[in-house]
């Protein structure tokens, strides 16, 4: 089958049961990984991306040819350089300098022009924090009024949870034979958790919500320590939009360490090399295994591909 674009690629990704990992780690249960790290952009923002431009065209809120702006980690600004690409709209990506830089050349390779906003004083690189947002934030807005801009607006727009719940959901749902019991992400934007609990959740399934220990947020938990290295999330951000009245069964915390050292099992005993986000995905499905959940059927989304983080000490070695 030819396509008539690369836009019709993103979707239908591959459930991959991971049956070696939980074994490796002696766990009770079965975890479904959705590989959404093998979209064009090489992660799950490809979705939100083209639901977002394509209901803006149609509803006229974004006019042929005019450009748009979108903060990002890298992962939405990737998607949507594809979209806005393909479909002709100058794509600006606004993104903190504390992400990896492999995500700025990526976005740029695609034809997008990417503003770089320096962290907040005291940051560390590879650590975006929610002070370090809102620099993003407010330099979105600024470049959204002068260049006459369509803002995408992930964090509010409907077409992110919306991607999901006639995407992701349905795909992994009907994928497993309906035989998921537990979904469990990481929450960036909350879009992806937001659409699949909206579906999950009235079939059965408890949906769980994963944060960075020590900026729990969501769980209204430890939020000393915001600071961690799982990029695209984990904000230390209560009022996620998409969140407001989705149907959660709890929540999960899980420290950079954990996240870095899951992800490292997920690429040396699955051959899936997943971002430290995925790596916080199969860290939470371990721990919901091992108590709440014992038994069950995870899924959870490899969020992106670990070839954007290259720059980082992710594929090193275990110590």
């Amino acid at each position: 089958m030819i396509l008539p674009s690369v836009m019709d690629a993103i979707g239908d990704t591959p459930l991959v049961s991971l049956d070696r990992v939980v074994a490796e780690l002696g766990l009770s249960g079965r975890i479904l990984a959705k590989l959404d790290y093998l979209l064009p952009g090489f992660s799950k923002k490809d979705r939100a991306a083209r639901a977002i431009i394509e209901a803006a065209r149609a509803s006229g809120d974004l006019r042929a040819g005019q450009p748009v702006v979108e903060l990002t980690s890298g992962n939405m600004g990737t998607g949507l350089a594809i979209v806005c690409g393909v479909l002709g709209h100058p794509f600006i990506a606004v993104m903190s300098a504390g992400n990896s830089p492999e995500r700025a050349r990526m976005m740029r390779a695609l034809g997008a022009e990417v503003v770089l906003v320096p962290q907040a004083e005291g940051s560390r690189a590879g650590e975006v924090s929610g002070t370090d947002l809102a620099l993003v934030e407010e330099a979105a807005q600024r470049l959204t009024a002068e260049r006459d801009a369509f803002r995408a607006d992930q964090f509010t727009r409907a077409g992110n949870p919306e991607a999901h719940f006639h995407g992701t959901a349905p795909e992994i749902w009907a994928q497993s034979g309906e035989t998921v019991s537990v979904f469990a992400d990481f929450a960036g934007s909350g879009g992806t958790l937001a659409g699949c609990a909206a579906y999950l959740a009235p079939r059965g399934v408890r949906c769980y919500a994963v944060e960075p220990t020590g900026a729990e947020a969501i769980a209204g938990g430890d939020r000393s320590t915001p600071a961690h290295p799982i990029q695209g999330g984990g904000y230390d951000m209560d009022d996620l939009t998409h969140l407001k009245s989705t149907d959660l069964a709890g929540t999960v915390s899980v420290s950079g360490d954990e996240a870095r050292e899951h992800a490292r099992h997920l690429a040396r005993s699955e051959g899936i090399f997943g971002g430290f986000s995925s790596g916080a995905n199969l860290a939470a499905a371990a721990q919901l295994l091992r108590g709440p959940e014992r038994g069950g059927t995870i899924a959870i989304v490899i969020c992106d591909s670990g070839l954007k983080y290259l720059s980082t000490d992710l594929g090193e070695p275990t110590p």
